[in-house]
């Protein structure tokens, strides 16, 4: 075995990243089918989520292999190598079972413990396997990798320690409340009908949406899951009394022109779609929600006037940050300006005003101090007053200087500004949950007002903190195990073509002489001839037990391969033979693999 695996994940490259190296379905197609065409790669399979692109192989030079896998990822991904490489990953041979166990297993995953990367890695086998690019290795990794990753879900309690990417994404967009408290009667617009999409309306379905509405480029698949959702809500309504019974859920297709006027209506929008471009701008999602925000408080649209309305005079900064009513206006006049040791005229525009810290930024305690002085009339030469390095002296200036400014009345031009209220941004209309990648809905979408938007960065950054639950240590458990079992099943099956072919040779060897013994002997009967052929097999078979069982179970131990090399070497194995073993070993193991795959759910 000589598996290898290169790729790129949330855990190794920003969301940006990731979000340009995105494949589309024909891409994949295509870099599968350059993957087994390159020299040192014999089988592939590809997994592409929305947070990782890996490309697994079976290679027969590592360097080379790596190399190679490298360049292709770059090429088909439209990232230039040089820029891809800092975010790579490489695992080999047992690492590269490991790391795909974790991740079939959910350890690996943005959220820790989710299942739907199950779906996903099965998707990625039946896509080799479809292309021809899966072989004994590739099945045999990605099945055990299932196996692996619904034992740990079932033996363990993993699955408490994480959820699907649109359960976490609608916990953060209801900001702590509970989901279904805070979907309960919304409409929502789901934007994609794949698996992630279709995730996503049920999802919201059992949260208790009042309706759905499902837009997609292809119109039927809208419509066929629009139909599944109304069906599944018709048999709720049906099966429970009170609320959900006379409220029901509604679900309809629309086709993707219709997407704008969707979300005029839409309180909720969960987009995943495979398109290469925004689905939504910022523009479109400003104009949706437009109208639908309450007007500012003090507002002359709210019938209420701000502080110096009447007077029509604009108080500086105040579209930076709210004025209270209650708040003193700050005073405009300087007083005198004789002997101040300011330079006013650089900061005069009728008055002082609270932007003039700017024109004395960066000036030392004593010239503060006899800023303070003037003042209070008072005189300070400045030319006998040395600098000091005194902290604590310092701070006593500053504090003359705040006590000055209480008695005076105004804001001195030269004190540092207090902190500005932070402006208070109106409860969320429309809540967005972009789930694509690369991403569906504009970043700059998170700076509108009235709006709240949950993306891929965004969930990164929230599950980098997340608490680890108490079972992901004995699912790393069942990892390790699993990696152990997979590697000497692995070792062990690279000698059995050998052991087959030297059994093989024994059966030629004794074939050969029972039919020089009916030449040399034509009297035996055929009761002596049975009982001389099955002593000869015996023979053979007692011999050849006990080495071929041993270099079994040596060949299953690390570093065991070179047994199979001293096997064909002590016994002259014709290696033509031994190849002809394993490929209809492979070939017979593969069929039925195959239908063991398409039969699964």
């Amino acid at each position: 075995m000589s598996l290898l695996v290169v790729g790129l994940s949330h855990r190794s490259a920003p969301v940006s990243v990731l979000e340009r190296a995105a494949l589309s379905q024909d891409t994949q197609v295509k870099l599968l089918q350059d993957t087994v065409a390159a020299e040192p790669a014999t089988e592939a399979a590809v997994l592409a989520t929305c947070n990782r692109i890996e490309l697994y192989a079976d290679v027969d030079k590592f360097h080379a292999g790596v190399a190679e896998l490298s360049t292709l990822l770059a090429q088909h991904s439209g990232v230039g190598l040089d820029e891809l490489t800092p975010y790579l990953y490489v695992h080999y041979e047992d690492r590269a079972v490991h790391h795909l166990f974790s991740v079939a297993c959910g350890l690996d995953s943005m959220v820790v413990g989710e299942g739907q990367i199950l779906g996903q890695i099965k998707d990625s086998l039946a896509q080799a396997q479809e292309l021809h690019t899966a072989g004994r290795l590739m099945n045999d990794l990605f099945q055990q990798g299932l196996r692996v990753g619904k034992r740990a879900h079932s033996e363990t309690g993993i699955d408490r320690a994480g959820q699907s990417l649109v359960t976490f994404g609608l916990e953060q967009l209801a900001s702590g409340a509970d989901v279904g408290t805070w979907a309960r009667g919304k409409r929502a617009l789901v934007i994609g009908a794949g698996s992630m999409s279709s995730l996503a309306a049920a999802t919201l379905a059992r949260a208790g949406v009042r309706e759905i509405v499902i837009a997609n480029r292809t119109y039927e698949r809208a419509e066929r899951l629009a139909q599944i959702l109304t069906e599944q809500g018709d048999k709720g309504s049906k099966g429970d009394e009170g609320d959900q019974g006379e409220t029901g859920l509604t679900a309809r297709a629309v086709p993707m022109d219709a997407v704008a006027a969707e979300v005029t209506r839409a309180g909720l929008v969960v987009s995943c779609t495979g398109a290469t471009g925004l689905v939504l701008t910022a523009e479109s999602v400003a104009t949706a929600v437009e109208g639908r925000l309450p007007a500012p408080a003090g507002s002359a649209s709210a019938g209420a006037e701000g502080p110096g309305a009447a007077s029509g005079r604009t108080t500086p900064g105040a579209a930076a940050r709210p004025v209270r009513e209650d708040a003193p206006l700050p005073a405009t006049s300087t007083g005198t300006e004789e002997s101040c040791p300011l330079d006013l005229s650089a900061v005069q525009g009728g008055g002082f005003s609270v932007l003039g810290e700017a024109a004395v930024a960066g000036m030392d305690a004593a010239t503060l101090e006899q800023h303070a002085a003037w003042v209070d009339n008072a005189t300070v030469d400045r030319r006998e007053r040395r600098r000091t390095p005194d902290a604590a002296a310092d701070a006593e200036l500053i504090t003359a200087l705040a006590a000055t400014v209480r008695v005076s009345g105004r804001i001195p031009e030269r004190r540092r500004p207090e902190p500005a209220a932070a402006v208070p941004r109106p409860e969320p209309v429309l809540a967005l949950l972009d789930l694509a990648m690369p991403r569906d809905i504009d970043a700059a979408v998170h700076r509108l007002a009235g709006v709240r938007l949950v993306d891929i960065e965004s969930l990164a950054e929230a599950s980098a903190g997340a608490p680890m639950a108490a079972d992901v240590d004995q699912v790393r458990r069942i990892v390790s195990d699993e990696v152990a079992a997979f590697g000497a099943a692995q070792r062990a099956a690279h000698i059995t073509p050998t052991v087959v072919a030297l059994r093989t040779m024994a059966a030629d060897v004794v074939a050969s002489e029972i039919a020089r013994l009916d030449g040399r002997l034509p009297g035996l009967d055929d009761r002596q001839r049975g009982e001389i052929t099955q002593t000869v097999r015996r023979v053979v078979d007692k011999l050849l037990h006990a080495p071929t069982v041993r270099v079994k179970q040596l060949a299953a131990e690390p570093g065991g391969a070179g047994y199979a090399d001293a096997l064909r070497t002590l016994f002259d194995l014709d290696p033509e033979t031994v190849a002809a073993v394993s490929r209809a070993d492979d070939e017979t193991d593969g069929s039925k693999k195959d239908a063991e795959n398409r039969g699964r759910a």
